[in-house]
């Protein structure tokens, strides 16, 4: 068993009019997958008069499934499942890609403020080729000892989400009240990421005590059959992000996760041809009448991408 660690965060310019950046904790050259959570991004809180909001027209996702969980904001989210769904606080939209989806995401008019957290899950071997679909859920959040939790995967202190994941998974939000502490019982056999969204998030744990800040995660490995954490001196928000060690390898790169170089250039060929020719029905499904365009796929890097985790 390793200490528990921070993973610090950096800032990546996502899109929109006045590119709106988020602050990305995962993957990192040190750790590229806590369970099966292969990405997370933390952005907002923003003026979306001032960043532009969330704007991602139509792009393509394989391998994974998508997590929007958001504090403040809308989010309209079509997918070439067919869905049509927009996401709000203390909701959450997963979306399966399978072996192919495409999906446009953007704020609503509605939202002057933005913040949350897009987050990604890998799809294990025998089930990454799983049909494309959107599931929606709003958990009812419930208290322990002061905390307010809200478990939007998996299962947390005996509540659990029906929403359909792949592996062995915890996603859940929990507001502490500044000063407190809260006692989480989780599996020893599964890691778990504390994301800090607002305030300071100290976790103890058998090996260490690690405090992180907005944007980062406390990582705690496996073996811990408890994580002890502790706000600051204002109320803490975080997300609790765990599971079981995937105990496979990916690549990754842009918006998708495969098993190899050659099928990340094979799903990139596809989805351009998809994106010069809108109206055909390839990998990734029929595109939905409302978009307008879809965006290319990045040039592929000089180097053989290589496999990870």
């Amino acid at each position: 068993m390793t200490e528990p660690v921070v993973l610090g965060q950096r800032e990546v310019p996502l899109g929109g009019p006045r590119d709106m950046t988020v602050r990305r904790a995962l993957p990192q050259r040190s750790r590229s997958l806590i369970g099966a959570w292969c990405f997370v991004d933390h952005y907002g809180p923003d003026d979306v008069a001032v960043t532009g909001g969330m704007v991602l027209p139509g792009h393509p996702h394989t391998g994974l499934q998508t997590v929007s969980w958001l504090f403040a904001g809308e989010l309209e989210h079509r997918d070439t499942s067919g869905a049509h769904q927009v996401v709000r606080p203390g909701e959450v939209n997963l979306m399966t890609a399978g072996s192919g989806i495409a999906h446009s995401e953007f704020s609503t008019p509605n939202t002057s403020l933005l913040h949350g957290a897009q987050l990604w899950v890998a799809l294990p071997e025998s089930h990454r080729n799983t049909e494309r679909r959107l599931d929606h859920y709003a958990p009812t959040p419930f208290d322990v000892d002061g905390a307010r939790v809200n478990v939007f995967l998996g299962a947390l202190f005996g509540t659990s989400s029906p929403v359909p994941t792949f592996t062995a998974l915890t996603g859940a939000e929990v507001v502490l009240p500044a000063g407190a502490t809260l006692e989480i019982p989780v599996p020893r056999t599964h890691e778990h990421g504390l994301l800090c969204d607002t305030g300071t998030v100290t976790a103890e744990a058998p090996g260490g005590t690690v405090t992180a800040t907005r944007g980062e995660i406390a990582f705690v490995p496996t073996g811990a059959d408890g994580i002890r954490v502790r706000a600051g001196n204002v109320p803490t928000r975080f997300l609790v992000l765990g599971g079981e060690p995937f105990g496979e390898q990916i690549v990754m790169w842009w918006n998708f996760v495969g098993r190899s170089h050659e099928e990340i250039v094979e799903f990139r060929e596809e989805w351009q041809r998809q994106h010069a020719h809108p109206t055909d029905d390839g990998r990734f499904g029929r595109f939905p009448a409302a978009w307008t365009h879809t965006l290319p796929a990045p040039e592929l890097p000089n180097v053989r991408m290589r496999l990870r985790g």
